[in-house]
Order: structure tokens, then sequence, then C-alpha cells
């Protein structure tokens, strides 16, 4: 055969293999199949909204390490703090949709747009899957004389009884807020920079209590007695704590849970592809022995779940701040 002929005959059947690579991959989507995704490609970034050491920054980076082995890139932890949240939320839903950047979103992404004049909702986001809770807890300094939930709301009847929480309109200033609402009683929120900073004020007896969360009162050691838990059930460290309503029979439910987001409108299969490593992540034994050892609670929903969640979360805090 001559060379031009069979040239020619290449160049067709590699036409036609093409046209039915094509007509396999339409027959697919016909189908209902989801295409294999090459996603990821190169390394994402995690931007935490907290400074270095904090709950925020130590669950993102123990998820962050788990993530890179189930993704087979880097995910590398950035640390945006300021503005109660705001500055990195805001950031990451400027970002293009790929993937290729996601953030860790505290209970903040539910209240910012309430207490402050920022450009946060959950709405502006892709919410990918909740991956722990740190309910909050009521604490006072172990000198104070007070002994029970009781004793403290008895006090705050009689008088104004300053709380200390870990900033201007964090979740455990909420907590305290929400807390008074329930009782009738009069807690005024002292705002300090940080949850042990909060703390170390109720054990010093700067202020007569704090609300935080479980491990940065267990840091106080036996300078602090806990009073009770926000949470519907005993948290399995302190089996000798009461709930809130166990202690008063007013259900107060508070805790700083946070969950990885992206910006709106991630690629369906890079959205299923990062809602797949939260969850595995999540499961890992190596994340839930972290979040045990910190005195946390692993929560997992998924991304479906964990929006609406994040929604009702809205609505609540926008009737007890707004």
């Amino acid at each position: 055969m001559p060379r031009t002929r069979i040239t020619r005959a290449a160049a067709a059947f590699a036409a036609l293999a093409a046209t039915a690579l094509v007509l396999s991959a339409c027959t697919k989507v016909e189908e209902g199949e989801t295409p294999e995704s090459s996603f990821p490609e190169q390394d994402i970034r995690l931007i935490i909204q907290a400074n270095p050491g904090g709950g925020s920054d130590l669950s993102s980076r123990a998820l962050a390490t788990e993530l890179e082995q189930i993704l087979g890139v880097s995910v590398i932890p950035e640390n945006m703090p300021g503005a109660a949240g705001a500055l990195a939320m805001e950031y990451v839903g400027s970002q293009k949709a790929d993937g290729y950047v996601i953030g860790f979103a505290p209970v903040e992404i539910a209240m910012l747009n309430t207490t402050q004049d920022a450009n946060v909702l959950p709405e502006n986001y892709d919410l990918l899957g909740q991956i722990m809770l740190a309910p909050g807890v009521i604490s006072v300094g172990a000198s104070s004389g007070i002994e029970s939930l009781e004793d403290l709301v008895e006090k705050a009847k009689s008088g104004a009884v300053t709380v200390a929480n870990s900033g201007a309109g964090s979740i455990w200033e909420a907590a305290t807020i929400g807390l008074g609402t329930a009782t009738d009683a009069e807690f005024t929120p002292v705002p300090y920079d940080g949850g042990a900073t909060a703390v170390a004020a109720a054990a010093s007896g700067e202020t007569v209590a704090s609300v935080s969360g479980l491990g940065e009162a267990l840091a106080q050691g036996e300078a602090v007695r806990i009073l009770a838990v926000m949470h519907d059930e005993r948290h399995p460290d302190l089996d000798d704590v009461p709930t809130v309503e166990e202690a008063l029979g007013e259900e107060v439910l508070f805790g700083g849970w946070g969950g990885i987001y992206a910006p709106k409108g991630l690629p369906d299969d890079v959205k299923e592809t990062l809602e797949a490593a939260v969850k595995e992540a999540v499961e890992s034994d190596a994340y839930q022995k972290f979040q045990k050892d910190s005195g946390n609670l692993v929560v997992y929903r998924d991304s479906a779940e964990w929006t609406e969640f994040v929604d009702e979360q809205f609505v609540l805090f926008q009737d007890l701040l707004g």
C-alpha cells in the first residue's frame, strides 16, 4: 500500500476512535454516571480565621493532616485572624470556586452578620461538613464560694454578675446572654482576648464567672469549678457535672462548633470529592483521638445536614442578638 494511503487510514482511525470516546462519555452522562474527576491536581489552602494555637487552629491542622493523606496533595493551613473571623470568611468567599481555597468556619459564620457589619452569610458559601463541637461550660473560681449553677443564678438575680467571655460578638458572649434570658438573671458579659484569658479572669476573681469551651476551662486545673455544661447531655470527661437543663430545668444549648467550607458554586465533582474527604478525615482514628484529647466532641454533619443546621443557628442568633 502506498505511504499516502497508510497515513490517511491512520488519520481516519484516530478520528473514529476520538468520536467513540466522545459518544461513550455522552452515554455515561445520559445514564446518570458521574465522570471521573481529576481534582485535586495542586495544593489546597485551608484558611483559618484564628491565631495559631487556639481551638480552631488546632482542629483545622489536625484535619488537614488527614486530608493530605486522603486527597494526595498538600493541604496548607494559613492563619488569617481578624474581625472575629470576618476577615478570613470574607476572603474565602471572594476566591474562585474551584476547591483549591477552603476554610474552617466557626459558629461565628452564623453570627457575624448580626453582631457587626460583615459580609458573612451562610448562603454565601458551600458548606462541606461539620467536624467538631466544643460544648460551652460555665465556670467560677474555686475560691468563689459558689458551689452550683443554682447559686450563681441566685446571685445574678440579686445583682449583676460579671461573666468573662472570649470577645465581643463571640459565641460565648451570646451564650452568656442566652443564659440570662433563660433564667431571668442579670449576667453582664465581659470580653477578653480569647477563651483562656477569660477563664483565667474567673479563676482569679476578676470576674464572677466565665463561659468558655471545656478545654479552656480544664487548662486552669483546680483553679476553677465547672458548674454546668451547655449541651443536651453530660460531657464524657465530666460525668459528675450536670447540664444546664439538669441543674435548672431550662434547656440552654450553646457550643463552639466548626466545619469546612468553600466559596459558593463549587463544581459538583469537586464538592463531592471534598465532602467525601472531610467525612473520611473526621472518621479517622487520629482525628478522633485528637478531638477527644482536646476535650471536644466529634460531631459530623454532611453538607446538606450542616447547611440546614447553620441556617437554623443563623435564625437563632438573629432572634437572640438582633
